[in-house]
């Protein structure tokens, strides 16, 4: 089996190949599905990622068609099989993640956050159908959204693992707090529409960039769904609790009055908000326990009952 220094190696080697001998590499930082590199040439400065699914690479390709002022997403410059796996590289676009932002720089940024968001549920999706994971070629996970939302239990946790009951079989505290939060995650799923939005579903895990109060980049869309738009909100107000410096900033609220400035009527707001943050929190434990993150597992545990019992 490779190990991450024999990977780094054929990294490099593969980049040398491809830009010529003088250029500049360094590692950026490791992903949870890829491994990304800073690569300077004499003429551009760019980002090359390293990964075993093409979709994650495939998905960033397409979405950058939706890129706008208010929602800038970088383009692929290339894409396509390297080393067993696939790479694709990328202009390296400027700003600060948005994950080290204090409150104030937070609530200054909020703006043109939250336009950017719109600029997500506009996306004009009318060809296409399903919702859940989607792919280029108009291939969706899931026939409805209520499909999506309640179906994972079913599931593999994500790719490349067994399902929750595996992974949780030698932790019945974990396991109890999973049925019953998914006891209640049924009940709460009724008022939510079956509405078809792109959502994100991963923006607050080094994957926007912030140029001063501006939203600069949106990043890394393997994750991005078809659905309700509410759900990028709940995944705000659900990861509050890991970033302390926002403890003070309720997202649920600073989005209300936002759609409210806009004119947007969002019916059972706090219903769906409930309902998706219960969803993210049971995906979560599963999906911790499949990287064997013991203390996560715990801590989302505790989360899931405290939203179901609420």
């Amino acid at each position: 089996m490779a190990t991450r220094t024999d990977q780094g190696q054929a990294h490099r080697g593969f980049l040398r190949e491809r830009f010529g001998p003088a250029v500049e590499i360094a590692v950026m930082r490791p992903g949870e599905w890829s491994v990304a590199y800073s690569v300077k040439t004499a003429n551009a400065d760019l980002v090359a990622r390293f990964g075993a699914y093409d979709e994650d690479f495939e998905k960033d390709a397409f979405a950058a068609r939706y890129s706008s002022s208010a929602l800038p997403i970088p383009p692929i410059l290339e894409w396509g099989p390297a080393l067993g796996g696939y790479y694709a590289v990328a202009p390296r676009m400027n700003g600060e993640h948005i994950d080290g932002l204090d409150e104030t720089r937070m609530r200054r940024v909020l703006p043109s956050f939250f336009a950017a968001l719109d600029a997500m549920r506009a996306v004009d999706l009318s060809s296409a159908s399903g919702f859940g994971g989607w792919r280029a070629d108009g291939r969706t996970s899931h026939p409805s959204w209520h499909e999506w939302l309640l179906h994972f239990v079913d599931e593999p946790a994500t790719r490349g693992a067994p399902g929750w009951r595996d992974l949780l079989r030698d932790r019945p505290t974990e396991r109890r707090s999973f049925e019953e939060g998914y006891a209640r995650l049924v009940e709460l799923a009724g008022p939510c529409p079956e509405v078809r939005h792109l959502f994100h579903d991963d923006l607050i895990n080094r994957n926007v960039l912030v140029d001063g109060d501006r939203i600069s980049a949106v990043l890394d869309w393997g994750s991005s769904k078809y659905g309700d738009f509410v759900y990028d909100i709940a995944n705000l107000v659900f990861y509050t609790p890991w970033f302390p410096q926002w403890r003070n900033i309720d997202f649920g609220v600073e989005a209300l009055a936002h759609y409210d400035r806009i004119g947007l009527a969002v019916p059972n707001f706090a219903e769906r908000l409930r309902c998706y943050m219960l969803r993210i929190a049971l995906d979560g434990i599963a999906y911790s326990a499949f990287r064997r993150r013991w203390d996560e597992v715990e801590r989302r545990a505790r989360r899931a009952l405290e939203i179901a019992r609420t």
